[in-house]
């Protein structure tokens, strides 16, 4: 019961957060007409220099990096993020039928920031259950699990090169513009999500230690190390559970 609880939390964990995704994308960057990173921008790019269809290159980019991810990271990951893959363009199509949705503002610089605010928070609260939006999250998950790079770092790293890529043909007043939501995407990512080398310990001195070790190996899954310790005052020896 308590697993298929969990599994329904990250599965509307997925969902809200690729909604945030959508609504950052369709109510400020798209109007804006600022440029993309990710998967879509290497579309875009690609389909600027030899003409290729924009959603060919991003069914092909997530489907490398999906395979990759299923090696580095495990095949949970890789079922949340089709999830991701599958709903994230429904909720686009949902979301551009809300009248004045596009209408919002046409400051572009209020959109960047209102954007990237949006697109950060929307990354970390899927990232944060263990899946992705797809793209360049999913990069800097990779670089996460293999470097001492955060998730949000890894993901700015990403998207600065995608629109390096697009700045030969873009103009620069926009490109300054994507940056400034890269920008603010990996800072919110960064203050919500840990960057995988954070622990913590817990020590547990208790005379039920057996008990405590049953219950943490077979409902949390995590490893435990016993040990003996003895008091100060009395000099009594006592057994203890340690979990990292």
């Amino acid at each position: 019961m308590k697993d298929y609880k969990k599994k329904l939390i990250n599965i509307l964990a997925v969902i809200l957060g690729n909604a945030i995704l959508a609504l950052g994308v369709v109510a400020f960057v798209v109007p804006a007409g600022i440029p993309m990173g990710g998967a879509t921008g290497v579309g875009i790019a690609l389909n600027h220099f030899w003409g290729v269809r924009i959603s060919i290159v991003v069914f092909l980019m997530n489907s490398f990096i999906l395979l990759i991810a299923w090696f580095v990271i495990g095949a949970d990951f890789v079922g949340k993020t089709i999830l991701s893959v599958i709903i994230y363009p429904i909720l686009l199509e949902v979301i551009q039928k809300i009248p004045g949705i596009t209408n919002i503002t046409d400051n572009i610089f209020l959109a960047a920031i209102y954007g990237g605010v949006l697109i950060g928070l929307s990354m970390a609260v899927v990232v944060r259950v263990g899946g992705s939006t797809g793209g360049t999250d999913a990069i800097g998950m990779i670089l996460n699990k293999k470097t001492s790079l955060s998730v949000g770092t890894g993901v700015y790293l990403a998207d600065v090169v995608v629109l390096g890529m697009q700045a030969v043909f873009s103009d620069m007043e926009q490109i300054l513009y994507a940056i400034l939501v890269v920008i603010l995407t990996t800072i919110v990512m960064n203050k919500m999500i840990p960057n995988g080398k954070t622990s913590m310990q817990v020590m547990i001195i208790s005379k039920e230690y057996r008990k405590i070790q049953k219950k943490i190996l077979r409902e949390i899954e995590a490893g435990v190390t016993l040990f003996q310790i003895q008091t100060g005052c009395a000099g009594e020896y006592q057994q203890g559970v340690m979990c990292v």
